[in-house]
């Protein structure tokens, strides 16, 4: 194993690169990560490869080969798995070229494997500080990398942008892309053109304010930066290629604290870059805080938003807010797909968007100009229809319960998250996630900012603050729906459901073989991968997987032989539905399919320890005080109302809750915090600490029972 020592842009921190052993002789003249502009032009006419996040710049996720169809995927078996060194999320969409598999995984590592056999060629540890952990809204997970010009660039959750040498792992240059003090990170995965490399970041849920930075590829120096939401006007410009529509546009929508708050509006999934107009569209986040009274009134540009950037300058171009005066979480990042379209009897280049806040949304993408938008799940009730001539949305009256509490649906989960769609040209059909839910916005009486808190301004689902916090509550209006996720087939052109498959599950891929390949869960933790047939839904295959599946898979070729490959691993909190049982953690996986493979998974993970249950009782006060305080400090990563699946730590099987001294050290000393664990010092008392484990050890002794 070998050590680097690397300086990285205002921080120092020591960087792990740990090579393979010498590879063999035949692989001297194997080349690495050499994509250029033209050869990510020409993508589509490469099938065998993988080049880029979306498989082309058009991020369809389609691939034409043909070799695995719905005749022979019957055959499909596990050609090789490699284990990360992780037990936390898996994200990444990985980048397959010549015979190279490039892919993340949590923690901000990156891998080098051989694509055939899933042998390893280098690591690359960052060595994120375990106090960046708390960053992200959702766990340290990281959704890939990127591949150009011979060097593989990745985003870093403590905010870094790193490019490193494709055949070795080797740092070849680093810069800070966040303000360390901030609550920012970065989850995403960078997208490389006309040699730049485009990164966005998250934080909206803490109080940042969002932007998307250009780097120049070669030598890591900011090209250009476009911020999503104004700043503080009292400090003047930023300087940067926003400033004009920000003053011009984007300030006259805004009216009210936010400067206090920094707006949120974060691009922290999807960038897409279009070639055949050199836009750049990115994606923005959420407000913050979510509560619109607390934050500002006005549509609040540019929050869950689709804005075209000239990628060379990041000049303005164009936008589309999905959701004006954004109230109810729903950030606009999912991933967007490039096409062209025949409406009305004429060709559109359009761009293609499954939103969260539940609509379907086709624009123009030389323009901005909304071509269409139907909801794509059913009781959508924050809004009754998108006005065809305004563009804006119909809000129901109450929607951002100003008036009291008001159940949502979509609700804070959204209708489609993160996980990609994919889209066919030969049916012609969209395939991804959908989710029906709600929520019941209930908004807080007073609203206290706290950097480095998530306080929304509502109570999350009503029932994780303690109960002299909540006001009594009228009945709710807008109905509850119950939750119920399924494989949806979009048909663009015609605005509705061509099919659907009733099973739960993450990022899709489809092929030239008529397939559409998801992974899902069972038990949240295990998993299985499968494939349906893409012009009826018809599920053809399926295999189950030790690990969960919620990144969207990518195929390749290599010797004549075709694979699908999926990134194996649950994350977050991962909040257990009653009934199932709590597993033993394990590390994610990467998992290769082909026809007729021989390799053999590893088996389901073991049940968890049980609970474990301390000597001491507390009276109830204190144990509602320490919901609270869990509720407000931990929920997020170790599970609301303690229903947790163990990927973050079950905290009532810690054996730490039954020892007082040693739950100080983790939760106030901060005796873990190089796992992400950090201390709570500075927003609990050692009492506080203390009634935090009288909750915890409650929950245990009912789950004992």
């Amino acid at each position: 194993m070998k050590q680097i020592w690397h300086r990285a842009w205002r921080i120092a921190a020591v960087l792990i690169l740990c090579a393979a052993p010498s590879a063999p002789a035949e692989e001297a003249a194997r080349t690495f990560g050499a994509i250029d502009d033209q050869r990510l032009l020409d993508a589509e006419r490469e099938p065998q490869s993988w080049l880029t996040h979306g498989g082309t710049y058009l991020e369809q996720r389609y691939s034409k080969l043909d070799q695995i169809n719905v005749d022979t995927v019957s055959r499909l078996k596990p050609a090789w798995h490699f284990e990360l060194d992780t037990t936390r999320g898996q994200e990444a969409t990985p980048i397959v070229v010549d015979g190279v598999m490039y892919t993340t995984s949590a923690w901000s590592k990156v891998y080098a494997l051989d694509a055939k056999t899933g042998r390893q060629l280098w690591r690359y540890d960052p060595q994120v500080p375990g106090e960046a952990g708390p960053k992200p809204c959702c766990d340290v997970v990281n959704r890939g990398a990127a591949v150009y010009r011979g060097r593989v660039y990745v985003g870093t959750i403590d905010g870094r942008l790193i490019a490193l040498d494709a055949r070795t792992g080797k740092v070849a240059w680093s810069v800070l892309t966040v303000d360390p003090k901030r609550m920012h990170s970065i989850t995403g995965a960078p997208r490389v053109a006309r040699g730049k490399v485009f990164i966005g970041n998250g934080g909206g849920e803490f109080g940042g304010r969002g932007y998307v930075s250009a780097y120049d590829a070669a030598t890591g120096k900011l090209a250009w930066r476009f911020y999503t939401v104004p700043g503080d006007p009292a400090k003047g410009p930023d300087h940067a290629a926003s400033d004009d529509v920000l003053a011009n546009t984007a300030r006259k929508t805004w009216s009210g604290k936010w400067a206090e708050y920094t707006g949120g509006g974060h691009p922290w999934n999807a960038l897409v870059f279009d070639p055949q107009l050199g836009h750049l569209y990115v994606a923005t986040g959420n407000g913050f805080p979510m509560n619109p009274h607390y934050r500002a009134s006005g549509d609040n540009l540019f929050l869950a938003s689709i804005v075209a950037l000239d990628a060379d300058t990041g000049k303005y171009v164009w936008h589309y807010q999905e959701t004006p005066g954004e109230a109810w979480d729903y950030d606009a990042v999912q991933d967007m797909t490039l096409t062209e379209l025949t409406l009305g009897g004429e060709q559109r280049s359009v761009l293609m968007h499954a939103s969260k806040n539940g609509y379907f949304y086709v624009l123009d993408r030389r323009t901005g100009k909304l071509l269409s938008a139907s909801p794509f799940v059913p009781g959508v009730s924050w809004a009754t229809r998108i006005d065809p001539a305004t563009a804006r949305p119909q809000v129901s009256e109450n929607a951002r319960y100003e008036n009291g509490p008001f159940t949502s649906s979509p609700g804070e989960g959204g209708a489609h998250g993160w996980q990609p769609q994919s889209f066919s040209p030969k049916t012609g059909l969209v395939y991804f996630p959908a989710s029906e839910n709600s929520t019941l916005y209930l908004p807080t009486p007073t609203y206290e900012y706290v950097e480095g808190l998530d306080n929304p301004g509502i109570f999350h689902g009503a029932t994780h603050g303690a109960a002299a916090q909540m006001p009594a509550r009228p009945g709710p209006a807008g109905k509850a729906v119950p939750y119920k996720s399924y494989l949806l087939a979009w048909n663009p052109v015609m605005g509705k459901p061509a099919w659907r498959a009733d099973v739960a599950g993450g990022g899709t891929l489809v092929t030239a073989g008529n397939l559409v390949f998801q992974g899902r869960s069972r038990e949240t933790v295990m998993g299985e991968v499968a494939a349906f047939r893409a012009d009826d839904g018809k599920e053809v295959w399926s295999y189950r997987t030790p690990n969960a599946v919620m990144a969207g898979p990518v195929t390749y070729e290599i010797d004549h032989e075709q694979y699908v490959a999926f990134m194996a691993g649950a994350g977050g909190a991962g909040i257990i539905a009653g009934g199932a049982t709590v597993r033993a953690r394990q590390v994610g996986r990467v998992l290769a399919f082909k026809l007729d493979g021989t390799d053999t998974l590893p088996g389901d993970p073991p049940l968890a320890p049980p609970v474990v249950l301390p000597r001491e009782t507390w009276n109830a006060a204190v144990v509602e005080e320490g919901k609270a305080h869990y509720a407000r400090l931990c929920g997020r990563c170790h599970g609301l109302n303690m229903r947790s699946s163990n990927i973050v730590p079950d905290l009532r099987r810690s054996a730490a809750l039954a020892d007082k001294a040693a739950w100080k050290s983790i939760v106030l000393d901060g005796a873990l915090r190089s796992q992400g664990m950090v201390s709570w010092s500075r927003y609990l008392t050692p009492e506080a600490a203390e009634s935090v484990r009288a909750y915890v050890a409650d929950e245990a002794r009912k789950a004992a029972h």
